[in-house]
């Protein structure tokens, strides 16, 4: 029997939870007895958790439940995990190879049954999601390794309002996936402050000499949400945006990650949102504009005026 297969033999003795000699193990497989402890030896390095133990009832074991607990997946739990690779290949996970890796392994312990009804699953499954460039995902990996060992890093960073990357030193706290693009949370040094940057707007990236702390029990994603979309209990100068409308146009503005921040209340036929009044004027004509006749605004006035503003201008626009 080959060497590979004795050692998976031993592992497998081993696992039924009676204690057992080199001795046995050796007439068992009918190998030399140096040959089971050359074995041994190599499954305790490979992180195998033996016992060993000496004297007149001594032996080897397998600490109770190794093999069961981690390594061992039901049906249900192999199509979650294959599903969840699905979901992580298209948002531009940097490490794809090595997922494919463990997909590939679940389906290598499974029987051709469970492999074919697996297939059934994820032939049935799809996700659609923006093309995400693959130069993003070494960025993605420098700044997962910056995270997990606490070092700083250079970047030069383009922003939206910049002909020209600015160059500056970062401490990456997190890294943050949202509505289709990767941003990392890092204290950036040229402005003293923790901020959000996108990652396929980093040019270049490298590793410094410089190690920070992070924040004890900082997490990356409120702070994100909060900067995002920050608390308005309190707030002075809001006020109610009254739209009217078809059920699956107001359940859609209801669902908008800006608009349904804001919901106060919502009715069979109207949703009511409480908001800046700058950010009504600035950001939801255009928002609104796209839903055509199918809503109705009721409320404020203003906005109603402003709406035909940016309707009269995209007009003169396309008619030059």
């Amino acid at each position: 029997m080959p060497k590979n297969e004795n050692m998976l033999a031993v592992l497998w003795m081993l696992n039924s939870g009676v204690k057992m000699t080199a001795k046995q193990i050796s007439e068992k497989l009918e190998i030399n007895i140096r040959t089971v402890y050359r074995y041994i030896d190599a499954l305790c390095a490979s992180g195998v958790p033996i016992i060993s133990d000496a004297g007149h009832n001594g032996g080897y074991s397998l600490l109770n439940n190794f093999i069961r607990a981690p390594l061992l997946f039901d049906m249900e739990e192999k199509k979650a995990l294959l599903y969840a690779s699905v979901f992580a290949k298209e948002t531009g996970y940097p490490l794809s190879e090595a997922l494919g890796n463990a997909t590939s392994k679940l389906k290598m312990y499974s029987n051709q049954e469970q492999e074919n009804i697996l297939g059934r699953y994820l032939a049935g499954f799809e996700v659609i999601n923006r093309r995400v460039d693959p130069s993003i995902q070494p960025i993605l990996l420098e700044l997962e390794q910056a995270v997990v060992n606490e070092i700083s890093v250079e970047i030069d960073y383009l922003t939206s309002h910049e002909e020209q990357p600015k160059n500056r030193v970062i401490d990456p706290y997190g890294t943050v996936y949202w509505n289709n693009k990767w941003y990392t949370v890092a204290f950036c040094h040229l402005r003293n402050e923790i901020r959000s940057f996108r990652a396929e707007r980093i040019v270049q990236i490298k590793r410094t000499q410089n190690q920070f702390k992070r924040p004890e029990a900082f997490s990356a994603r409120e702070f994100f949400m909060r900067n995002l979309l920050p608390d308005l209990v309190g707030k002075d100068g809001l006020i109610s945006l009254i739209i009217g409308g078809r059920s699956e146009a107001l359940d859609d503005l209801c669902l908008h990650w800006f608009l349904g921040h804001h919901l106060k209340e919502r009715t069979s036929n109207q949703a009511i949102f409480l908001i800046e009044e700058e950010s009504i004027h600035r950001y939801v004509p255009h928002l609104l504009l796209s839903y055509g006749k199918s809503i109705q605004v009721i409320e404020p006035q203003s906005l109603k005026e402003k709406l035909v503003a940016v309707a009269s201008e995209l007009m003169e626009y396309y008619q030059l």
